[in-house]
């Protein structure tokens, strides 16, 4: 690796551990001052950050970038809007740091508690969506951690700009503004150096595609929380309701094809069918959905042949494979070889049913009755994500403010001492 890049990573590196260890010690008041702070800078400063994205996006149309990238890359107001809110809420979120997971005392005196600790030093590593820039700076600033912000080169200006904003809010709120710190330049050497740097960063959050993923799952010498793919599955069960199975099929792939929880695959029960005819399908179909299929399903005018790698393929596209299957135990079976332990929804009113799909299946979010679209921090409550985790260890699902922090014991006596 380049001296530079090395030196530099040494530089933001100390700079974070610094930043980290007042941050642990901060209080509440002064994280959600610097949070509201930020928000308002944010919104004062859209047409800047605007003016930045229009540059962002048509160096992006330069490079070719796929239409579902270029969604993920645009802001507009009510995208700025939807951050400036999501920063509020965090700030008003209780403060994970100090919580008491567990408290008890021992027979022989001592009395230990179980508290919430900061992680100390994430590093997040993101393509295209700029948000990221700000949820990410947000959930760390809230969870007692400074962060080191890797963004693409897609989104590199437009989140130069809400960096500066962030910054602002930590300055408002007299903390060091190295708790929030964007590597300054475009070079992918400096995420080699992320991935390598286990004196300065705790913790490695990819946000971005396969590749980006898969790079870091491979390279890093730090833990990392993340998934892979997004291969989400919807199941319509033939005790699913009509018209709830029509809203939450069609929701789970339109709403927006480019993000994770973007269903990829349909599922359909050979009764449902039978009851129902081509209903979902077709709903798909009118609303420009290529439906890639097999068997009976190809009969349906519309349909395209599936090939044998559309069945476990994450499209981010107005793409979606679907099947049909017999009962919920050979839909399980598929999601079983075909998911990414992401997340499944299925939609029916047999509360046995249900209650099989939730125990059989063990990705990290499952539904019922309810879109894919909903797999998000934002939309449970976290205020934002820094991102979805699929592994098992410490995090799962999205991961807000509460999974970024440790615990550590407190144990207290009155001159106890082991015999």
């Amino acid at each position: 690796m380049d001296g530079q890049f090395t030196d530099l990573m040494r530089d933001i590196g100390q700079k974070a551990r610094a930043a980290a260890a007042e941050l642990a010690c901060a209080s509440s008041e002064r994280k959600s001052a610097a949070l509201i702070s930020a928000a308002e800078a944010i919104w004062q400063r859209r047409d800047a950050i605007l003016d930045a994205n229009t540059l962002d996006l048509d160096a992006g149309v330069q490079k070719g970038l796929t239409p579902a990238m270029l969604d993920r890359l645009r802001l507009d107001e009510h995208r700025l809007r939807g951050i400036v809110d999501a920063l509020r809420q965090i700030a008003e979120q209780k403060d994970p740091v100090g919580r008491i997971l567990a408290e008890w005392d021992r027979p022989n005196g001592l009395h230990i508690q179980r508290v919430a600790t900061p992680l100390g030093v994430i590093g997040v590593i993101y393509e295209s969506r700029p948000n990221v820039t700000a949820d990410a700076g947000a959930l760390c600033l809230k969870s007692g951690n400074a962060v080191i912000l890797r963004g693409g080169s897609e989104s590199f200006e437009t989140s130069e700009v809400i960096h500066s904003c962030m910054v602002e809010g930590l300055r408002a709120a007299g903390l060091p503004e190295t708790a929030i710190q964007f590597i300054p330049t475009r070079d992918r050497e400096m995420v080699t150096a992320m991935l390598q740097a286990t004196d300065y960063i705790d913790v490695i959050v990819p946000r971005g595609g396969k590749g980006l993923v898969g790079l870091v799952q491979r390279e890093a010498r730090v833990p990392v929380f993340a998934h892979l793919e997004g291969i989400c599955h919807v199941y319509a069960d033939r005790d699913a309701d009509l018209e709830k199975a029509r809203r939450v099929v069609l929701n789970s792939k339109t709403r927006r094809t480019g993000v994770c929880g973007s269903a990829e695959c349909l599922l359909i029960d050979w009764q449902f069918y039978t009851k129902h005819g081509a209903v979902l399908i077709e709903d798909l179909l009118k609303a420009g959905v290529e439906v890639r299929t097999e068997g009976e399903l190809l009969k349906i005018p519309g349909t395209v042949k599936a090939q044998p790698d559309d069945f476990g393929r994450e499209f981010l596209d107005m793409i979606i494979a679907a099947k049909l299957v017999d009962g919920v135990d050979e839909a399980i079976a598929h999601i079983r070889k075909y998911g990414s332990n992401h997340t499944e929804s299925i939609l029916t009113e047999n509360d046995a049913t249900a209650a099989r799909f939730f125990e059989r299946l063990d990705s990290a979010i499952l539904m019922r009755n309810a879109s894919t679209q909903f797999a998000d921090g934002g939309e449970f409550g976290m205020g934002g994500e820094i991102g979805i985790a699929t592994g098992k260890l410490h995090a799962r699902g999205p991961v807000g403010a509460d999974q970024l922090t440790s615990f550590k014991y407190l144990v207290t006596g009155d001159g106890t001492i082991r015999p």
